[in-house]
């Protein structure tokens, strides 16, 4: 990368900078005008000058000069005007001149914005793009919110200074220097005491800079360790809670932010004597011209005019000069953070950009053997951990490794994979070490995968198709002002070096997946999620989730057909009492008291706390009655819940079945009782009351069973639930969604949608048993595609942590597999699995991926050697090196390694 600043800016913007530096240029000449102009407005029309009686008059604006061989040539003879006329032309070009000037500040800084924000655009997709050639083993040393904090917050001035990098010492020295010519044309020692100020400015103000330039350093430094710092702990918060360190975190941040308060303060102070000494010389200048320019005026050898010119002129020589000062310290310092920047980024062993070059048609596929010569890989310390290992793989061999952890196992299929960049020897194809062939062939056909499994935040849609995202494949075609700001947008891409991609285009290969287009492509990965065992978890995810209307109409069209099969299906299996209907005039048994009052589901922002504060809530329940009613019915609960519970220690399973109270609720709630003895509904303190109410909206009579539910309860209950709905505003009827047997419920999850009811508490595994019949009915009626897209929509959270272990390493293993490469090295894929697990999704694999002609290379890391008889041969590494070598078979019949693995 380019070292210095100035350099990288000048080779990318050089077109720019010119024309810019053209326009400064021009600026000076009505930035002049305005200096001479007052002078012409006092000493003329003011003073009389020109006008010596009353009826005098001059020519305004006369245009002529003289030209070698013509003589006197005239464009204009100019305007006659008298003494008043002159007074008011000449102040309204000089309005005239403060416009022009203003417009070409305005254009310039405009023009400098764009330049920078450009600039900013081109150096962080450059540092995203060198992220993504980094060689492997320098992600083991970086921390990712270092690397982050510097292309998101380090190099934003470096896009500020790219538009003043040229044109601001341009434009404030020319203002500088023509502001000073003027005055020493109007006085040459007023010009003088002017230039010997501007030079000691010039001087002294950017040696004492230096010191904030270190300052500023190492406040960046420390600023970056401590949000790597922050980074460490947010993603170790688990260990830091399991190890109770959290007080050494504390005190170590505290350290932190005392060395970066230290730093700030010493710079707050070093800034601000600076600003008082620059302000200090720049203020005593005016002095001296008025002593000096007073006299010289008393004496008469300047005028008033002039004197006030002089005056005026200086008056704008202060600011670009202080802005030069700060132009040259910002330059220093965004040259600094440069360094840093260029220092964390310059490495060594950059995979060249050929190899990650875009490449949107189809990849032959590798015919060549894998190969692996003489192989060496160490780990940080030095230590060989594979010892100059020679292995050839044929291209539809299947290859078994056994071997303990650090036997060098792993780094042999982290070495096939590129994970790891080999210390000495090479990996080839074809002869072509790995290394150097395009992504594009060793991305779509060699597939490493290991049990480290990242996912992006986004859905399990996205993850799962992400390896088939090679290239935009289709052409999107825009309309009317999406058009323009395409084209638009597509312009600015290209000025600051950045690719025309269209995010919006359709990136998945289809073709390498073997689906024809976006409507098979379920059913070419239904098998591979059958393979990886994730189908029911995709299929449970899918139950628990909400629907999309817009993109599920498949389901949402059908539901109702979806409940009556359900009920006739629990009618046929004599399992009517396992769920229990929503029904509009009747009291659900199973659901809570909130939920039974309700009768629906809740929108956004809409929530449980709002609707209880809306004033027609709280008058239905006044109206009704309940609130006295509930009120006392949670009294109750908590009186009961404060018996039973108040002497069992908090991690008793008891606490399970209260949903409406934890243990650490127990004292308060008594405090609570024993304030409220005696006390109404209407009397009790309105935050006390919700409290109490609060536990009769949770409560469910068949799970709590304290017999607090009269039937003249439930009656109310109902009445209450009618009142409500038969007269509701709109802004409520808008946020609530009333349950309604003959339609889907967007708010409500699919299951919900399929139930219309509650399960029963009394009946033993309802909750499974509901799953399986509910998934049996979806795949009587074709349905069971249409859930899996619903599941595929589950949004899996900041690094996948939304799912479990288990489900990320699956759906890592269905992800590559959906690439039918040619080559498969999976490295101990599925760690978090117990043996017998692994051993099904290892057996459905090597039986899936060798069907319909297709049969690729398969390397696998086994944990278990048993299961290494469906492959054709097994290798068995141990200190580095391949001890055994040779089928299931051969190496069964001999006493070695291989025979005590499978003992």
């Amino acid at each position: 990368m380019e070292t210095r600043l100035t350099r990288y800016i000048w080779r990318n913007t050089y077109k720019q900078q010119i024309w810019i530096l053209t326009i400064v240029a021009l600026s000076m000449i009505p930035y002049f005008l305005s200096f001479d102009l007052p002078k012409q407005i006092v000493n003329g029309p003011i003073q009389g000058q020109g006008f010596e009686n009353a009826n005098a008059t001059r020519l305004f604006m006369p245009i002529s000069f003289s030209l070698p061989y013509f003589g006197e040539v005239q464009l204009f003879e100019g305007i006659e005007l008298g003494r008043l006329g002159t007074l008011l032309a000449l102040s309204f070009v000089f309005l005239g001149l403060v416009v022009l000037n203003g417009l070409f500040k305005f254009y310039i800084n405009t023009y400098k914005g764009r330049l920078g924000e450009r600039m900013l655009r081109r150096i962080r997709f450059e540092l995203v793009d060198r992220v993504l050639r980094f060689p492997p083993s320098y992600f083991k040393r970086a921390k990712s919110a270092e690397i982050a904090t510097m292309i998101k917050d380090e190099v934003e001035p470096l896009g500020g200074f790219t538009g003043d990098a040229f044109v601001q010492p341009a434009l404030l020295g020319g203002q500088a220097i023509t502001a000073l010519a003027f005055i020493i044309i109007q006085n040459f020692w007023l010009g003088m005491i002017a230039a010997g100020i501007v030079c000691l400015q010039g001087i002294i103000i950017p040696r004492m800079r230096r010191r904030l330039l270190e300052l500023g350093r190492q406040r960046q430094l420390t600023a970056r360790q401590l949000s790597g710092r922050v980074s460490e702990i947010v993603d170790g918060i688990g260990s830091i809670h399991a190890h109770d360190t959290s007080n050494l975190e504390r005190a170590d941040i505290a350290a932190r932010l005392g060395l970066i308060f230290d730093i700030r303060y010493d710079l707050y102070q070093w800034k601000f004597l600076v600003k008082f000494i620059n302000n200090f010389l720049a203020q005593i200048t005016p002095f001296l011209f008025y002593v000096v320019g007073g006299y010289f005026a008393l004496q008469g050898r300047l005028d008033i005019g002039q004197l006030v010119a002089v005056i005026g002129a200086y008056k704008d020589l202060p600011g670009p000069l202080k802005e030069l000062i700060d132009w040259d310290q910002a330059r220093q310092d965004v040259q600094v953070k440069y360094a840093q920047v260029i220092e964390q980024f310059d490495v060594e062993q950059l995979v060249d950009a050929k190899v990650t070059s875009l490449v949107a048609t189809p990849v032959e596929r590798l015919a060549a053997p894998l190969v692996a010569t003489h192989v060496l890989v160490s780990d940080d310390s030095g230590a060989a951990v594979l010892n100059r290992v020679s292995v050839e793989i044929q291209p539809n061999e299947t290859i078994a490794i056994l071997g303990p952890n650090g036997s060098g196992a792993e780094a042999f299929a982290e070495a096939l994979g590129r994970a790891t960049w080999p210390d000495g020897g090479r990996v080839t194809i074809g002869g072509q070490d790995i290394l150097e062939m395009p992504e594009s062939i060793t991305g779509r056909r060699i597939t490493f995968i290991s049990s480290e499994a990242y996912f992006f935040h986004g859905t399990l849609r996205d993850n799962l198709f992400y390896g088939l995202k090679h290239a935009p494949l289709t052409d999107v075609t825009y309309k009317g002002s999406q058009a323009r700001s395409y084209k638009r947008n597509l312009l600015e891409a290209k000025l600051a070096g950045n690719p025309s991609l269209d995010l919006n285009s359709d990136w998945i290969d289809y073709q390498s997946a073997g689906a024809t287009g976006p409507e098979d492509l379920l059913k070419v990965i239904r098998p591979v999620l059958d393979a990886a065992t994730i189908s029911q978890d995709i299929f449970d995810l899918a139950l628990r989730s909400k629907v999309d209307v817009a993109s599920h109409k498949a389901i949402t069209d059908v539901i109702v057909d979806v409940r009556s099969a359900l009920r006739r299906r629990l009618q046929e299996e004599d399992l009517d009492s396992m769920v229990v209907p929503f029904e509009p005039e009747a009291f659900n048994d199973q659901a809570t008291v909130g939920e039974n009052l309700l009768f629906g589901t809740m929108r956004p922002p809409m929530s449980a706390r709002l609707l209880v504060a809306h004033p027609y809530f709280k008058q239905i329940m006044r109206g009704t009655g309940l609130t006295d009613d509930l009120y006392a019915m949670g009294l109750e609960i908590a009186e009961t819940a404060v018996e039973l519970f108040k002497d069992l220690p908090p991690d008793n399973p008891f606490f399970q079945q209260l949903t409406f109270m934890s243990a650490d609720d127990i004292p308060l709630y008594e405090e609570l009782l024993q304030k409220l003895q005696g006390v109404s509904a209407e009397e009790a303190d309105r935050e006390d009351r919700t409290s109490i109410i609060r536990l009769s909206f949770a409560y469910i009579e068949p799970r709590h069973r304290f017999g607090l539910l009269t039937p003249e309860l439930k009656r109310k209950i109902v009445e209450a639930r009618n009142a409500f709905y038969a007269d509701i505003p709109e802004e409520l009827s808008q946020t609530i969604e009333r349950h309604d047997p003959q339609r889907f419920s967007e708010t409500a999850s699919l299951i919900d949608n399929v139930l219309f009811g509650r399960i029963a508490y009394s009946e033993a595994d309802a909750s499974e048993r509901i799953t399986v019949l509910a998934r049996d009915i979806f795949q009587e009626m074709d349905l069971e595609e249409n859930v899996l897209s619903i599941g595929l929509d589950f949004d899996v959270g900041a690094q996948g942590r939304r799912l479990t272990s288990v489900q990320r390493q699956k759906i890592n293993l269905a992800r590559a597999l959906l690439k039918r490469s040619d080559f498969f090295i999976f490295n101990r894929p599925l760690p978090a699995l117990d043996q017998r697990a692994q051993d099904r999704i290892v057996t459905n694999v090597m039986r899936d991926l060798h069907k319909d002609g297709y049969r690729p290379a398969i390397v696998w890391v086994l944990p278990n050697a048993d299961i290494a008889q469906l492959f054709d041969r097994v290798l068995v590494f141990s200190g580095g090196n391949i001890v055994e070598s040779g089928s299931f078979e051969e190496l069964s019949g001999r006493n070695g390694m291989f025979k005590e693995l499978v003992s």
